[in-house]
């Protein structure tokens, strides 16, 4: 017990270093204690120093330099010491496993590595070799690990820094646009900026990176040329860093900030074409290689090793290792590859399918008192914030405007009386209790449609009920071999899978056709009121005669947000509203444009033809996407065809055929007096083989092709896995009707 006690203390320094991901107090004592270690090492200025700090930035990671590199260290030394009282303990269990002695070790070995066996003369190592020996494996995995860890946390925000040059590049154009468009409209160039990060969340990540600018200049009072040139140097996209460049010259020149945003915008319009190209001639190209490499080369291998298993030696053991594992795990590999290297080059974003918002935490810009009440058509008169600790600090609105006293640092107020302070904390309480319930009762009052919006939540629903199908059709399980226990519950198992994807992918192809057809709709929507605006009606009155037009999908909730202008609501509100229902990145950008330059001018016709020209472009560039991948997803859907094909051939016509050969001949009229009565050549032995086993897993690798290549086809077809759950789906079913029609011939 003694003797593992090093070994238990090596473990808990390595689970004690998973502490600070769940608890903010422990995080904050790792950092202290490694401040307190490392500080002063980490803080002398030097180039190393330098691009860390800019890899920092980069990477966009909240904190300083000098705590990210102490942690660093940290753990590193902290991983090093663990790992070389591990190599200890690995270099005694290496010399236990050898002790079985050298002859033992020929003897489980082929002649040719026979060579290998000498190795067990380390089980008989003096003490200085010994000695040797366990500071060599101490020193190896110490090192490696301490290694290991220092060079992988600057590696990953490396990668961090590289996605979020792929996500800048890939939403500067509608940023630019964005601008470009309150910039027409007569917003001075400053509102422009903190507009622009007042919407980050709408414009994604080139929005978030000018956002800091825009902090620099608020909260520093850094002038526009410094703070502009401080984020070309901080990007680490160099589109940005151009742009931010040529934008700092622009206002050191006193040039027109509307004239350069002009050519900016069409020069990133043109460049989306160019882009959508290779990025399509990218996705061809990882198409063709799913196709070859992950479709038909392990269909061949299988098919060779079937013959082999079959004619000469048994090879179920490396067939399942190909099928539970190989197939999986090299098509794992590819989509995160592919995800990776497409990262933003596509210029497209998926619609938003996470679940909505609530109606008092949403908006483009924060209104208090704006017209929002809280569910029921009460407004719940309490202001709240949230301190630096996280919680919540709530405070009564009083009627004059001001806030009441008795905050949560002073309940009573300053001078306040006990009863009335008593009365508020039991309102408060109530207030609580409310919001605590509340998103249960939008959820019963409205199942089928929240859960469109959230289609995770099916889960909720149908795994319970493919468990309770499973313990009522498949259990309980008669026992036997391995094969044959398992084949008793193998169709159930993909059945009741089918069967839970099947649920969410018809609830997320709900939501999501949906608000396709609604973003279809929404560069018209935006060429009607920039129309009917330019003739001089009031942006009130071009809403509402906008919202008695057809616009398919769109027209319903335009006629909701009609109604809400004719019940007193105002334009922002209305649109607002509008953009909560529809939930898509279209329509978030056309609303927070159009709500944002109203405030500058209401002449809003420009602002709406470029908002309307950027929505038309988006969705012809991800229409023609569409179009184009449309023949891959033919093409991975006829390989896993041609799969399933050969798979059938091999079950309904060689395995019989194989043992039919296997079969010995008995001695009837028609043989030979004096020949064999049993098999002869090739076919010798072959009663030993498991036909069974063979074409049981030609069912499990038929139904992992499925779910490999319908996740692949939603990932090149449509950017996504989950767009390739109903292409599972598809494939499943096939497997199954293909199996089934089998197990009847």
């Amino acid at each position: 017990m003694i003797a593992s006690l090093p070994l238990f203390a090596a473990l808990g320094l390595c689970s004690a270093l998973l502490l600070p991901v769940v608890s903010r107090r422990v995080d904050l004592l790792a950092t202290r204690v490694a401040l307190s270690l490392f500080g002063d090492y980490v803080a002398e200025d030097g180039p190393r120093r330098r691009r860390q700090r800019d890899l920092l930035h980069a990477a966009h990671v909240a904190g300083t330099h000098r705590a990210y590199a102490s942690r660093t260290l940290l753990y590193a030394g902290a991983l090093g010491v663990a790992g070389s009282v591990l190599g200890v303990y690995a270099a005694a269990a290496l010399l236990s496993a050898l002790d079985v002695g050298a002859e033992a070790i020929r003897a489980a070995l082929p002649g040719s590595l026979s060579f290998l066996a000498g190795v067990a003369g380390l089980a008989t190592l003096d003490l200085p070799g010994l000695f040797l020996l366990l500071t060599f494996a101490s020193a190896t995995l110490g090192s490696a690990l301490a290694a290991g860890t220092y060079y992988g946390r600057w590696e990953l925000l490396s990668q961090r820094a590289h996605a979020r040059a792929a996500e800048i590049d890939a939403t500067l154009p509608r940023t630019v646009a964005f601008m470009y468009a309150l910039s027409r409209s007569g917003m001075a160039f400053p509102r422009v900026m903190d507009t622009l990060a007042e919407n980050e969340a709408v414009y994604g990540e080139a929005a978030t990176e000018l956002s800091v600018a825009v902090r620099d200049m608020n909260a520093f009072g850094t002038d526009a040329l410094t703070a502009l040139q401080r984020t070309a140097r901080r990007t680490p996209s160099d589109d940005l860093a151009d742009f931010s460049e040529n934008l700092a010259s622009v206002l050191g020149t006193g040039q027109s900030i509307s004239a350069f945003l002009a050519d900016q915008y069409e020069l990133y319009q043109a460049e989306a074409e160019s882009k959508q190209e290779r990025y399509l001639e990218l996705l061809s190209t990882f198409a063709e290689a799913y196709v070859t490499a992950l479709v038909a080369g392990p269909l061949f291998f299988i098919t060779i090793l079937v013959v082999i298993g079959l004619v000469l030696e048994d090879t179920l053991p490396l067939l399942r290792v190909v099928v539970y594992l190989g197939v999986p795990l090299a098509t794992f590999g590819f989509v995160v590859y592919v995800d990776s290297v497409t990262q933003g080059v596509g210029g497209t974003e998926s619609v938003d399918l996470s679940e909505p918002a609530d109606d008092s935490a949403t908006g483009v810009t924060g209104d208090i008192g704006g017209g929002e009440t809280a569910p029921g058509g009460q407004s719940d008169g309490r202001l709240t914030g949230t301190d630096g600790a996280g919680s919540a600090a709530t405070a009564e609105a009083r009627s004059d405007g001001g806030v009441a006293e008795g905050t949560e640092s002073d309940p009573g107020g300053a001078g306040g009386v006990a009863g009335e302070a008593d009365r508020w904390a039991v309102s408060r309480e109530r207030l609580r209790a409310y919001d605590r319930v509340r998103r249960l009762r939008r959820w019963a009052a409205s199942p089928v449609e929240n859960a469109v919006e959230a289609p995770w939540t099916s889960f909720l629903l149908t795994v319970p009920l493919a468990v309770l199908g499973l313990l009522a059709f498949a259990f309980p399980v008669t026992l036997g071999s391995p094969t044959e226990m398992v084949a008793q519950i193998e169709t159930p198992i993909v059945v009741a899978t089918a069967f839970v994807l099947a649920v969410y992918a018809v609830v997320y192809e709900v939501r999501k056709r949906r608000v396709r057809r609604i973003e279809s709709s929404v560069p018209d929507f935006l060429d009607r009121l920039a129309s009917v605006n330019e003739a001089g009606t009031s942006v009130v009155g071009s809403v509402r005669r906008v919202a008695d037009s057809n616009l398919e999908e769109l027209t319903a909730d335009l006629k909701r947000t009609r109604r809400d202008i004719d019940w007193g609501a105002d334009v922002s509100t209305a649109l607002r509203r509008l953009e909560r229902r529809v939930r898509s990145p279209m329509t978030s950008r056309a609303v927070a444009l159009v709500t944002n330059a109203m405030h500058a001018s209401g002449d809003i016709g420009p602002v709406l033809r470029i908002a309307a020209d950027e929505s038309r472009a988006t969705w012809s560039l991800r229409r023609e996407r569409r179009q184009v991948m449309l023949t891959y997803l033919i093409v991975i859907y006829i390989s896993f065809l041609v799969f399933l094909g050969i798979i059938t051939a091999l079950s309904v016509s060689f395995i019989p055929a194989i043992e039919e050969a296997a079969i010995p001949s008995g001695g009837g009229a028609g043989t030979v007096p004096g020949a064999p009565s049993g098999p002869t050549g090739i076919t010798d032995g072959l009663g030993d083989i498991d036909a069974f086993a063979y074409e049981q897993l030609f069912f499990h690798a038929a139904a992992v092709q499925a779910v490999c290549s319908g996740i692949v086809a939603g990932q090149l077809g449509e950017g996504s896995v989950r767009d390739g759950v109903k292409h599972v789906v598809v494939l499943l079913a096939l497997t199954l009707l293909t199996f089934a029609v089998i197990g009847m011939v």
